[in-house]
């Protein structure tokens, strides 16, 4: 039996259909956390995001190479959200030559005698590079106000403290594309069983997760006013239904194969004669055959 023919070349904007609109109030409860968008199912999903994976692989090579632009994906989501799980088969394919991933924890006793952003602004991307924020200076203004660890006159001048941070990236260049993956409280709770039931993932238990399922309304409010409130055109939010993670991976490759392509990357003008280098190369080629 021959193996289907997918269209690859879908004329779905994942861009437009994800993206929260600037300065507009977000409700997550009106949106899905599960779809399968034009996909004709997982394998087609699959066959989609192994061609946008090699195109990403291939424009940041030439972001690399060109060294102007940089790149900066910052992901979000609740417990078991995903993020992992789609820098492991989407976002970790890039060349570690040029991206690297920061996974943001608590800070440390050095990070806290600092402002909020100190730590953050040094893992940003540096021209040609891409950096991913797994967890990110958002957790400034989601856990410590959920969790009452800093006053509220504090977080809520972090908005504009971080979309000032946010627009000084753009203007020197580095492109932000930020990510929310949207689940259930259904899915997370089947993921942390799934956690149980493999000794391998046992070191992500951690009995804070339930806990944090209590304040998901809590949680909720608190995303849909980083939604409002730190969103622009230039620094857009995308809220990706994460419930099936095959559409996961191919609506966030989609997103940042063209993220990619409207940076348009170019590989440097050759300034040496090509001619006379292939003219040397024969050269050695027949005397290595002699």
């Amino acid at each position: 039996m021959q193996p289907p023919t997918w269209d690859l070349d879908l004329k779905f904007d994942f861009m437009d259909e994800h993206r929260a609109h600037p300065h507009k109030k977000i409700s997550l409860k009106n949106i899905p956390t599960e779809t399968e968008g034009p996909f004709e199912g997982k394998e087609h999903a699959r066959a989609f995001t192994a061609r946008a994976v090699a195109d990403i692989q291939a424009l940041q090579y030439r972001t690399f190479v060109e060294g102007k632009q940089s790149l900066l994906v910052v992901l979000q989501a609740l417990d078991a959200g995903g993020k992992d799980g789609l820098i492991r088969k989407v976002l970790g394919r890039m060349n570690p030559q040029g991206c690297r991933t920061f996974p943001f924890k608590v800070p440390t006793s050095e990070e806290l005698a600092h402002d909020f952003l100190w730590r953050i602004h040094a893992a940003t991307p540096a021209a040609g590079k891409v950096s991913i924020f797994n967890r990110s200076h958002y957790e400034d203004v989601l856990i410590a106000r959920v969790n009452d660890l800093v006053a509220k006159s504090v977080w809520k001048d972090r908005y504009k403290q971080i979309n000032d941070f946010e627009d000084l990236l753009v203007q020197r260049g580095t492109k932000i594309v930020k990510i929310y993956l949207h689940i259930s409280p259904g899915e997370q709770l089947e993921r942390f069983k799934k956690r149980l039931d493999n000794p391998a993932k046992h070191w992500k238990l951690n009995a804070g997760d339930y806990a944090t399922r209590e304040r998901w309304g809590d949680y909720r409010e608190a995303y849909e006013d980083v939604f409002e409130k730190c969103n622009s055109k230039h620094t857009p939010w995308y809220l990706i239904p994460a419930d099936k993670k095959w559409y996961r991976d191919a609506s966030v490759a989609a997103i940042i194969r063209k993220t990619f392509e409207e940076m348009d990357p170019q590989l440097p003008a050759v300034d040496v004669d090509v001619e006379e280098i292939r003219k040397l190369y024969e050269r050695e080629s027949a005397e290595q055959k002699d």
